[in-house]
């Protein structure tokens, strides 16, 4: 399971990360906890084209591209926090970024900022925010995504406090002469983003605006979970687990495979083996030698006694060279 996990401070923070910089950091997120190396504000994280493509759904050589462009700007993209002294706090997202041409990936550092909110998790479960990655990577915009992780902590209490307009705005990435009117916010940005979430994530959410006379200062959501999508969620999941499954008995198979010709050398040397006529095969009382002989060669045809036996038989094998 790919599982985003930031904490609730860092989650809200304001910035404005292009989608394919907001996926870099997810995937270095996640791939720092399911690999066990950990995050380091010293050591780099290597995430390869491969691995880009593959959790959302592109070419690999689109990944190259996209991850390309965002060295370049990943670097410079700062965000900011409010301090536990109250204090607005800038940082960079990463201190250090190198893409790997020769190998098609990028390596990154976080920032100790980055590194501390991301990593001190110390059992205060409600101010943390965890995610899978995949509610997310289907997404085509990153304003879906900043406001499915702006929401998603709500899940639990199902309704949000109001976010005001301004800070909302910038906590989405919106620049301050970007989409000022409310009709088009709403349009290009908010709705654009509710309808994604709908229909791609384990969200359901909805919005009303809360009004200062006929002004509008900031929004309250409502935050659902998507049965609709969680059921195809679990359905994908299943499926995907039911293929692993199938590929590696397939994988299995072509390790113990016997040939024929195999079978037919083995089943002499297996008679003669006490362990196996004893105990592993036992011949039945009064069976006769072609009879036992059909009996072992169909044991031997079958995958999960070629798996079962494969040591023993390696040995039987090699004994009799």
């Amino acid at each position: 399971m790919d599982l985003v996990v930031k904490s609730n401070k860092l989650n809200s923070v304001i910035q404005n990360l292009s989608l394919s910089e907001i996926r870099i950091v997810q995937l270095g997120i996640v791939d720092a906890r399911e690999t066990g190396k950990g995050l380091s504000a010293t050591e780099p994280l290597y995430i390869s084209a491969s691995r880009y493509a593959n959790m959302f759904n592109t070419t690999k050589e689109n990944a190259y591209i996209l991850m390309k462009k965002a060295e370049k700007q990943l670097f410079t993209r700062q965000f900011t926090f409010l301090s536990e002294r109250g204090n607005n706090v800038k940082s960079h997202w990463i201190s250090q970024v190198e893409y790997m041409k020769d190998e098609g990936g990028i390596e990154i550092i976080f920032t100790p900022a980055v590194v501390n909110e991301i990593t001190r998790i110390d059992g205060a479960e409600q101010f943390f925010t965890q995610y899978i990655i995949d509610n997310t990577s289907k997404f085509s915009s990153n304003y879906s995504v900043r406001l499915y992780e702006l929401l998603i902590q709500w899940k639990k209490a199902v309704k949000t406090p109001l976010f005001e307009l301004e800070l909302f705005r910038e906590q989405l990435g919106l620049g301050v002469n970007e989409y000022i009117r409310m009709y088009d916010f709403k349009k290009r940005i908010l709705d654009v983003a509710i309808k994604e979430i709908n229909a791609k994530s384990d969200l359901k959410v909805s919005y009303k605006q809360e009004k200062q006379g006929r002004k509008v200062v900031g929004f309250k959501f409502t935050v659902k979970s998507n049965k609709k999508n969680e059921k195809k969620q679990i359905e994908k999941e299943r499926k995907e687990l039911y293929e692993r499954q199938i590929k590696e008995q397939e994988e299995m198979q072509k390790i113990y495979s016997l040939s024929g010709l195999e079978i037919a050398n083995l089943t002499p040397l297996l008679i003669k083996n006490k362990n196996f006529t004893k105990v592993m095969l036992p011949r039945r009382e009064n069976e006769k030698l072609e009879n036992y002989e059909r009996r072992i060669m169909k044991a031997l045809n079958c995958p999960n006694n070629q798996m079962k036996w494969y040591t023993f038989l390696q040995d039987i094998k090699k004994t009799n060279k």
